[in-house]
């Protein structure tokens, strides 16, 4: 978080950047409308311009856009197979009551609580506010964490609710499935029809002209990148809210080593959690693909990393229990 900052400042300061996320996504949909147009239907030339895929392109991404802020946190937990938690199951009702205790403590209402049955530890919190969130953890967290660890994992969580990081985040992996798959069908359709259908155009006369053709050069770019944007769309969410999470869900236990004793044993893990695809591993609390990108620092780190690297956080948090030597 921005040291300017204060907490109410940062929740305001990610509701808007959810709605600016949310623009940028309708228009570049919309350059994929234009290219669309320009590319397979001819219907852009010098003497006319007729934006059926355009208006069609835009009218879906408002769509996607307004049903991701919706209902992106339901996909999210659907694509996990998260199931809600069962009272009757011990492992369960230990973290029902953690959740009840952070709950109170930070002044929230309490969110629905889901398992991802993975054996790999991780957890993430989803949800469009706080009184409509949700926080999911593996089954392999519950049985490697203690009380107190997983205390520290749930204050976490229950931060990223209170400081509005779920919105920013849900929206963002609700759209980059969406990216992702149009990019797809895209690519199927230039390297497919769309050679084809161009030279059928172009003995028949029927050039569209110097502007269609600039359009559909960057039409072709957007389309092969989509990928690489939608990547980079997630990395909006900057690795300074984990830090910020890190602290505030210490503030909430009063124990910051509860937290450093439970990422020490999430970084420990050596699987993947394969439940958590790559759209939602900006969610999670640490990065489930375990990429190496996580554990540098720089400008490429910054740019593609999900995750602060955990060293750091380590010691931050260690800094915060005045624990002088570090962990890690």
């Amino acid at each position: 978080m921005d040291k300017t900052r204060n907490i109410y400042e940062q929740q305001e300061h990610n509701k808007r950047t959810t709605f600016a996320v949310m623009i940028i996504f309708v228009v570049f949909l919309g350059l994929i409308g234009v290219g669309f147009d320009a590319f397979y239907l001819g219907t852009i030339s010098e003497d006319a311009f007729l934006p059926i895929g355009t208006v069609i392109a835009l009218g879906l991404g408002s769509l996607s856009a307004a049903w991701s802020l919706q209902s992106g946190a339901k996909a999210v937990l659907t694509s996990t197979n998260a199931v809600p938690a069962d009272p009757n199951n011990p492992s369960h009702k230990q973290l029902l009551n953690v959740i009840d205790e952070m709950s109170i403590a930070s002044g929230l209402p309490r969110p629905q609580v889901y398992i991802v049955p993975d054996p790999d530890p991780n957890a993430f919190a989803t949800g469009k506010d706080p009184q409509n969130s949700s926080i999911a953890v593996t089954q392999g967290l519950l049985d490697s964490l203690n009380r107190e660890e997983l205390q520290g994992v749930v204050a976490h969580e229950m931060s990223h609710i209170r400081n509005y990081d779920i919105r920013l985040m849900t929206v963002i992996a609700a759209m980059m499935g969406a990216i992702l798959l149009l990019s797809d069908w895209a690519r199927r359709g230039l390297f497919w029809g769309g050679g084809s259908r161009r030279k059928s155009r172009s003995s028949e006369g029927s050039s569209a002209g110097p502007i269609a053709l600039i359009l559909l050069v960057l039409w072709i770019i957007g389309v092969i990148l989509a990928p690489l944007i939608g990547q980079l769309m997630a990395m909006a969410v900057s690795r300074k809210r984990e830090y910020l999470a890190d602290a505030s869900g210490a503030e909430l236990t009063r124990n910051p080593m509860g937290l450093v004793h439970a990422l020490t044993k999430l970084e420990s893990a050596s699987a993947p959690t394969a439940s958590i695809k790559r759209g939602a591993a900006h969610l999670c609390i640490v990065d489930p693909l375990g990429r190496k990108m996580n554990a540098k620092e720089g400008f490429a780190a910054e740019l593609f990393g999900t995750h602060p690297p955990m060293k750091n956080r380590i010691i931050a948090l260690e800094a915060m229990a005045y624990q002088m030597k570090p962990s890690l």
